[in-house]
């Protein structure tokens, strides 16, 4: 994946659908009406959407990390207009459907060849990459694209929720690969997750949850 400055911008997409007008599409509801009935689900995250700003940003497809790339930028130029901190933003990015690859790290992407299956080459051996391209950086990568990653994106504040539903196509990869019964495999693919990554009961409950605790809403396919 190319770097530079016109590929990056080119990767964004002039005239990409945009977020909503206006204010999120509901309403915070009140704490004691979003009380989980178990703790089958980590919805913690929640209480981390606190800052002035915030965003959910749903990723629907790999989109060479499109989603990705546009919740970080979102924070770097509310910096740069309004000189706006870090910890005024909350952006969340929720990866489903086929985004789901981009939550497997980088022995799940070698194992089940999913830089060939994606069509995302290694920009220095021009091969199909045997990596996760978005966990992080690649080495020599520009200082002003360094924190553009998925790990870095966490480090600094964001939110990555993940589709339990899309995650079962990672279980039956192995289950498949290894002839095991679901439950063995979901437990191997979560071995695989990148830490960090929270997964939701669906894309859809994460980027509806998200708007619920006030975030302005973008599909970032």
């Amino acid at each position: 994946m190319s770097l530079d400055r016109r590929n990056f911008l080119s990767l964004l997409g002039v005239g990409a659908t945009g977020a909503a007008a206006g204010g999120p599409l509901y309403a915070s509801p009140t704490p004691e009406s979003m009380v989980p009935l178990s703790a089958e689900w980590d919805v913690s995250w929640v209480d981390r959407v606190t800052g002035k700003h915030r965003g959910v940003f749903d990723s629907p497809e790999v989109s060479e990390g499109a989603g990705m790339f546009r919740a970080i930028l979102w924070r770097e130029q509310y910096q740069e207009v309004y000189g706006t901190s870090v910890t005024d933003m909350s952006a969340v990015l929720v990866l489903r459907h086929a985004a789901i690859a981009m939550v497997m790290n980088d022995a799940f992407w070698a194992r089940f060849k999913l830089g060939k299956e994606h069509k995302i080459k290694d920009p220095a051996t021009k091969k199909w990459t045997m990596v996760n391209p978005f966990r992080v950086a690649p080495e020599g990568t520009p200082p002003k694209w360094a924190g553009y990653s998925l790990e870095a994106f966490m480090q600094s504040g964001g939110i990555i929720l993940a589709c339990n539903l899309a995650f079962g196509d990672m279980v039956g990869m192995i289950a498949e690969a290894e002839k095991v019964k679901q439950d063995v495999a979901r437990e191997k693919a979560l071995a695989y997750l990148i830490p960090g990554i929270i997964l939701q009961p669906s894309g859809v409950f994460a980027a509806m949850r998200a708007q619920q605790a006030g975030c302005d809403y973008m599909i970032a396919s």
